[in-house]
């Protein structure tokens, strides 16, 4: 969260008033003022990945003898899926874009508020504080180990056959267990159905964490990755990371994966200023972005993984909130997107 900084207003003599003077911010050169910056929009886009390993078993060879198990594979194996993409826009300082409002004497200031790196949020208001956002943390498959449950006949067994034999009978025990409580067969069997379930839930854990050693472990984990990017135009098909099923997300130059292309075309929303009205001065006031929209895609191979649409403000221009607003006959409320540098609100009072 960016912790803004406010500038009180000046106190006013009776009588007197002068307007707020907005100017090109030029270091050394300005009276005393309020420097602000107009943002660039950055865009954070983060992949979320899951990568499932695959471990064998100690005792996969003898899951067919034993349990009657076919296809059990004897190879360790990792591999990497693409969950989703989500892309988060972000507003940095436009260092092109500086502008001060100096306070002069008998002026009518108003407050003003910036983010911490000084882009401009609100004018004569505080701006909402952003909902709190729970992060969700990486998860893994939580594993049991199946040694904890290795009986010390098992574990004094001469060789790796004897020992898959007990472990697979053991497995057979407890599966015989299993159906006799069920049934109500056992010898003794709980008192409530509080304990049942325990009982049952105790002889589940064990039955899966031998079958371990035969079928072996399938651990998922989610993976998030985030990369940067600040457009200045429009991209056609640029090899933003490329992706491997055995490696995950890898650099752009990494041949290892295959390239994952990032589209980005700008809507032309917002018309550009002619050369007439470049040169034309632009009345005195608070300059703030006019912000315009891109279309954006991410495509690996065939497969479409991200598609939809932003604002940026590289693709806009910049208008201007006259000084006649900010008077002292009329309390003008702005409020300003950090991100964009756009205008969100407008509210003036008498």
């Amino acid at each position: 969260m960016r912790i803004g900084f406010i500038l009180l207003s000046l106190l006013i003599p009776a009588g007197s008033y002068a307007q707020t003077e907005v100017s090109n911010y030029l270091p050394g050169k300005n009276s005393e003022g309020v420097t602000y910056f107009l943002p660039k929009t950055s865009i954070d886009i983060t992949v979320k990945t899951e990568k499932t390993t695959y471990t064998p078993g100690d005792f996969c060879r003898y899951a067919e003898k034993y349990l009657r198990l076919t296809g059990i594979s004897t190879t360790p194996d990792e591999q990497w899926t693409i969950q989703s993409v989500i892309l988060t826009p972000v507003g940095t300082p436009d260092t092109e874009k500086v502008f001060t409002i100096k306070l002069k004497d008998k002026t009518v200031a108003p407050l003003v508020e910036l983010t911490e790196d000084g882009i401009i949020k609100a004018i004569n208001t505080t701006y909402p504080k952003p909902s709190s956002q729970t992060t969700q943390e990486e998860n893994k498959t939580h594993t049991l180990n199946p040694r904890d449950y290795l009986t010390e006949e098992i574990l004094m067994a001469g060789s790796t056959a004897k020992m898959a034999e007990l472990v697979a009978k053991e497995i057979y025990n407890i599966r015989e267990s299993k159906n006799a409580i069920t049934r109500g067969q056992a010898d003794n069997m709980p008192k409530d159905g509080e304990s049942l379930k325990i009982m049952l839930n105790s002889l589940e854990e064990q039955e899966q964490a031998l079958m371990q050693l035969f079928i072996g472990t399938t651990v998922k984990e989610n993976k998030s990755f985030t990369v940067k990017i600040t457009p200045t135009g429009n991209i056609n098909k640029e090899v933003l990371f490329r992706f491997s099923k055995k490696l995950g997300i890898v650099a752009a130059s990494d041949l290892a994966g295959s390239p994952v292309y990032l589209t980005l075309t700008n809507q032309n929303t917002v018309p550009q200023p002619t050369e007439e009205e470049k040169n034309k001065k632009k009345p005195e006031g608070v300059v703030y972005n006019v912000p315009g929209k891109a279309d954006i895609s991410l495509d690996h191979g065939i497969r479409n993984v991200y598609k939809g649409e932003l604002i940026i403000s590289q693709f806009g221009n910049t208008e201007v909130l006259t000084n006649n607003l900010f008077n002292k006959k009329t309390t003008t409320k702005v409020l300003f997107d950090p991100t964009t540098g756009g205008l969100i609100k407008i509210e003036a009072e008498n």
